[in-house]
C-alpha cells in the first residue's frame, strides 16, 4: 500500500489507507485516544481503541514519526472533516524528549530568541513553515518571470579577492596564505557575464560584516540578482523589476495559496507602472533617505514607488550619472508598504569611466584588474538590481524583525544552529 499525504484522505470515505508523519499531539481519554497526526501537506485525527496501541503510544512524546493504516471515515468535527479508524500503528523514530517549543498553539508562544535557539523543531510549526513556502515560491516566480524575458541564470563564486563595496562592511578570510573576502554581492561577476549572455540572474547568499544589530539586517542573506545589457537608462531597468516582482506576487498566489490563507496575509497588486518620484523632489537635504522618509513615501504613494536620482555620493563607483545633472545617478529604490526594498540603476560600461570614477574616489584601478577587463573589449550600457528575499517576505508578513524570516540567521551574535 503506498504511502498517501493527509490532503488526499478527503474524498476517500471507505477506504483503508497509509499515512505517515509526525505525532502532533495525543488526548488520552477513558477508552479511546485521539491521535493528531502531521504530515506536509496537514494534520489528520486517528482514533485509538486497541488497548496495546493505547498503551505504546501512552510513552511516546510528541514529534515521534509515525506511521498508521486505517480506515477512512466521515467526521465533520475533525481536520478535512474525515479521520482515520482501526489503526494500524508502527513507531519509524520515537522522539527522544519532548519538544521544546509548543507547536499545537496557532501563533507560536515562544519569543524569537528561544525559538531561532531551537530552529530545528520550531520550523515544524505551521506557521514558521508557511513562510518558507512563501520564500519558495517567491523564488520560482522571480526564475519564472525571468525565464520568460530571455535570462539565463547564473552562478558566481562567494570567496573573492576584492570586496566589492571598496573593502567596507567585509568578512576576511584565510584563502592557502591569501587574504580574499566572502562576496558582498555578484556585481562584478554578473556585470561580466553581461558581455556573455546579455541578460543574467542569481539566486545566492551575500555577506554583510553589518557593525550593528538590528531588526533590518542580517549577515548573510539570499539575495535576487538581474543584469542586463543595450538599457536605455535606468527606466529600463526598473520596468524589468516591475515585471519581477509582478511575477514574485504572482507566485505566491499560484504556489502556495494555503500558507498565503494561514498566514492572513494581503498579496499586494502591483500596478502595471509603478509610480515614481526623483531625490531632488523628496525634500530631503541629505544624500539618502532616513526610515521616517521611507514611511512617509509609502503613505503618501501606496505599496509600491520608485525614487530615481540619488545623489552620486551615496552611489557605488559603477553607478552612471544622470545626464546634465552628474550630482544625481541614474539609480533608484524601490520602496515597498514604506521600506526600501531594491536597489538598482544604470552602471558605467565605458572603460575609461571606470577608470576615471575610480581614481576620483582615491582607488587603484589596477586592483580591479580582473573586473575591469570585461570593459576593456567591450561592454553594452546595461543595468541590474538586487531584492533581498528575507526583506521582501518580512515586509510582506508585516513582521517586527527580519529574523523570522530567515531559516538559520547569521548575525552579530548567531553562528548556531
Amino acid at each position: 500500500m503506498q504511502r498517501i499525504h493527509v490532503r488526499e484522505l478527503t474524498g476517500r470515505t471507505g477506504e483503508r489507507v497509509r499515512v505517515a508523519g509526525w505525532l502532533h499531539h495525543q488526548r488520552q481519554l477513558s477508552k479511546l485516544t485521539f491521535l493528531l497526526l502531521r504530515d506536509r501537506s496537514g494534520i489528520a485525527q486517528v482514533i485509538v481503541a486497541r488497548p496495546e496501541a493505547i498503551a505504546e503510544l501512552a510513552v511516546l512524546e510528541s514529534e515521534s514519526v509515525l506511521e498508521v493504516e486505517g480506515v477512512v471515515v466521515a467526521a465533520p468535527q475533525a481536520p478535512g472533516g474525515v479521520e482515520l479508524h482501526e489503526p494500524e500503528l508502527r513507531v519509524l523514530a520515537p522522539a527522544a524528549a519532548p519538544p521544546p517549543v509548543d507547536l499545537r498553539l496557532a501563533v507560536p508562544k515562544e519569543q524569537l530568541p528561544t525559538r531561532l535557539d531551537h530552529a530545528p523543531v520550531a520550523l515544524r510549526h505551521p506557521r514558521a513553515r508557511a513562510t518558507f513556502e512563501l520564500a519558495a515560491a517567491s523564488v520560482a516566480g522571480f526564475r519564472t518571470a525571468l525565464d520568460r524575458l530571455g535570462f539565463v541564470e547564473i552562478q558566481t563564486p562567494k570567496v573573492v579577492g576584492t570586496a566589492t563595496e571598496s573593502g567596507a562592511n567585509v568578512f576576511r578570510l584565510d584563502w592557502f596564505g591569501r587574504p580574499a573576502f566572502l562576496a558582498q554581492s555578484p556585481q562584478f561577476y554578473k556585470q561580466t557575464m553581461v558581455g556573455v549572455f546579455e541578460r543574467v540572474y542569481e539566486v545566492g547568499p551575500v555577506f554583510r560584516a553589518e557593525p550593528h544589530d538590528t531588526a533590518r539586517h542580517l549577515a548573510e542573506y539570499v539575495s535576487l540578482d538581474v543584469e542586463f545589457g543595450f538599457v536605455r537608462d535606468h527606466f529600463d531597468v526598473m520596468a524589468v523589476l516591475r515585471e519581477v516582482v509582478a511575477g514574485m506576487v504572482e507566485g505566491m498566489r499560484e504556489r502556495a495559496p494555503d500558507a498565503v490563507e494561514r498566514l492572513g496575509i494581503e498579496l499586494p497588486e502591483v500596478p502595471d507602472e509603478i509610480p515614481w518620484l526623483h531625490f531632488s523632489e523628496t525634500g530631503v537635504d541629505d544624500v539618502d533617505l532616513a526610515p521616517a522618509d521611507e514611511r512617509r513615501l509609502g503613505q503618501q504613494y501606496g505599496d509600491f514607488v520608485f525614487l530615481t536620482g540619488y545623489p552620486m555620493a551615496k552611489r557605488p563607483f559603477y553607478t552612471h550619472p544622470e545626464h546634465g545633472r552628474p550630482k544625481y545617478s541614474n539609480s533608484f529604490d524601490l520602496i515597498f508598504r514604506g521600506l526600501e526594498l531594491v536597489t538598482g540603476g544604470q552602471r558605467l560600461h565605458r572603460y575609461e569611466d571606470y577608470v576615471a570614477a575610480l581614481e576620483a574616489r582615491g582607488e587603484d584601478p589596477n586592483a580591479y584588474a580582473g573586473y575591469l577587463e570585461a570593459f576593456r573589449h567591450g561592454m553594452p550600457p546595461h543595468g541590474g538590481f538586487a531584492i533581498g528575499l528575507e526583506r521582501w517576505l518580512a515586509r510582506l508578513l508585516g513582521v517586527a524583525n527580519i529574523r523570522e524570516t530567515a531559516l538559520f540567521p547569521r548575525d552579530r551574535s548567531r553562528l548556531t544552529p
